[in-house]
């Protein structure tokens, strides 16, 4: 037996409409986050590892890292939301009125995803900002070809990596946003 609940055809058609719209605007969302997310964070995880005990990192390095792991965390919280969607799509699909979840609450759950990925990609933003300015000032400072220069003057990979879970955590909150707002949009229509 499916133990998956079938839309009901006795349903009226907005309650249908929003039912679909949650289930695909809550999978994608989840999956798009989910997968840059597990990147990122892997990403971040080994970038994290070689810059302890390595002199040869600036402290604008562990504040890029810092606030990459907020957007994470953020982004944790986002990727939860997109799976309650699909779960209240579940729920609007039952026959039975008394269960499905009101408009404003559904309306409330969007703005509150809404929110967590705004406060995500504003921190993600900022250690971007930092490790990004650190890699700038290093390349416009850097000697060309001096031997025995001081090993922080230098770009290293370890930087490299922080921008890119960076801009891969800024990607996942983008993914996030556009669902949220597509999902209210047609909601609210």
């Amino acid at each position: 037996m499916n133990n998956k609940p079938e839309v009901s055809s006795s349903l009226p058609l907005a309650v249908k409409r929003a039912s679909s719209s949650l289930k695909l605007g809550g999978n994608i969302g989840l999956w798009v986050q989910l997968v840059l997310g597990v990147v990122s964070t892997v990403t971040l995880l080994v970038g994290s590892v070689n810059l302890v005990g390595n002199e040869n990192t600036t402290q604008a390095t562990g504040v890029g890292v810092f606030f990459a792991l907020g957007g994470i965390i953020a982004l944790g919280v986002s990727i939860y939301l997109s799976y309650r969607y699909t779960q209240i799509s579940r729920r609007l699909a039952t026959a039975e009125p008394s269960s499905r979840p009101s408009r404003s609450v559904i309306l409330r759950l969007l703005r509150i995803g809404l929110m967590s990925n705004l406060v995500g990609l504003l921190l993600t933003i900022v250690g971007a900002q930092a490790i990004v300015g650190i890699v700038l000032v290093k390349s416009l400072t850097q000697p060309q070809l001096v031997i025995g220069a001081n090993p922080q003057e230098f770009v290293n990979s370890i930087d490299l990596l922080i921008i890119q879970a960076n801009v891969n955590i800024v990607a996942a909150h983008f993914a996030g946003i556009v669902s949220s707002l597509w999902l209210t949009q047609r909601l609210t229509k």
